[in-house]
């Protein structure tokens, strides 16, 4: 496979994910940050509980600035919860909620079959199945650590 022919299978996988994502409801705040930005700080906080906004961006590669909208989106969607550095006052220390927000349950029991099957134009249940089947593989081995051992 070439480098091009996996970068637009996961543009397009991306875009199935976000087409499967529940929609936000309309009295959150859509315009500060993008559902990409969220996903990527929201799996970094679970790999790094108790980080900083800074560190967040030096491992994702965003923008600090998109990192601290992507944390307040997900402060209000009540996916994280922030506490000052005791080593520095200035610096908020995030970590997941302890508690799971009406939004983190909306999403984490949500199915990508619909939008999968609107991708693949067919509803055939053996085509979606192994389809399906070859994406548990790759997120398996693929994980989002899998992208800081390419930072090196």
């Amino acid at each position: 496979m070439s480098p091009v022919r996996l970068f637009l299978l996961g543009r397009t996988l991306m875009k199935i994910g976000e087409e499967a994502l529940p929609e936000l409801p309309a009295s959150a705040d859509q315009h500060r940050v993008g559902t990409r930005a969220a996903l990527v700080v929201l799996s970094d906080v679970l790999g790094h509980p108790d980080t900083s906004v800074s560190a967040i961006a030096l491992r994702t590669g965003l923008p600090q600035s998109q990192v601290s909208g992507a944390v307040a989106r997900l402060k209000d969607a009540g996916s994280v919860v922030t506490d000052p550095d005791p080593a520095d006052g200035r610096r908020q220390l995030i970590r997941t909620a302890p508690d799971v927000s009406e939004r983190v349950a909306e999403v984490r029991a949500s199915r990508i079959d619909d939008a999968l099957a609107a991708a693949l134009g067919t509803d055939e249940p053996e085509r979606l199945r192994e389809v399906v089947e070859a994406l548990d593989v790759l997120a398996r081995h693929l994980t989002p650590e899998a992208v800081g051992r390419l930072r090196g």
